[in-house]
């Protein structure tokens, strides 16, 4: 199985401090869920995982992220495409679960339930949290500069990547998912033995 894990705030869907709460605050990034579309249409899988402190604070209710979530999926459909699950974690800091995001527990539960090696799996997210959870995972690290990290100048950019080796930086979503689309046909290729012409698009940043 192809599977890609995705953050949802800041890499589906615009960030905000003070949660999303309704599913009138849900506000997808422009060209994430055409990037998820084209994800799923090349074959790979996407599963989301994002922490929800808001439960445990109080500020929504587990129906209410259903909703929320029941809509990002509506949504997606109608760009023809899908999630094939969303993992949440819904404690404070406070708690000390073992799922909350930088701790692998999240990824760890994604991976036993569609038995997958996490080593072969890609997380995309918005955060060095998301970062340092693809590590904690043994997962491939892959950082977004829209939205949430858009402010970095270059050097804060590089400070936050060298904290987890190994991670490839892209402009958005697209990005990423153009990064990965081009990167498995150029594995197929090469396992042909055939030479496919060089790619031209924005793909990864660094």
């Amino acid at each position: 199985m192809k599977l890609v894990i995705l953050g949802r705030d800041g890499t589906i869907n615009h960030y905000r401090d003070d949660h999303v709460k309704s599913v009138d605050e849900l506000q997808p990034l422009p060209g994430a869920l055409e990037a998820v579309a084209r994800l799923n249409h090349a074959g790979w899988h996407t599963v989301m995982a994002t922490n929800q402190p808001g439960i445990g604070r109080g500020l929504l209710d587990m129906a209410s992220l259903n909703t929320i979530h029941m809509r990002l999926n509506q949504l997606l459909a109608e760009k023809g495409g899908r999630l094939d699950a969303a993992f949440f974690c819904p404690h404070t800091p406070e708690e000390g679960c073992s799922c909350r995001k930088p701790l692998p527990g999240l990824l760890q539960q994604i991976g036993a339930r569609f038995g997958v090696d996490l080593a072969t799996v890609h997380m995309v997210g918005a955060s060095l949290r998301d970062l340092q959870t693809a590590q904690a995972a043994g997962c491939i690290p892959h950082l977004l500069r829209s939205d949430r990290l858009g402010a970095l100048d270059e050097a804060q950019l590089a400070a936050l990547v060298a904290q987890v080796p190994g991670t490839t930086v892209h402009a958005n979503l697209g990005a990423f998912a153009e990064y990965l689309i081009q990167r498995d046909r150029r594995a197929k290729a090469d396992a042909r033995g055939e030479q496919m012409a060089p790619d031209t698009s924005p793909g990864a940043l660094a």
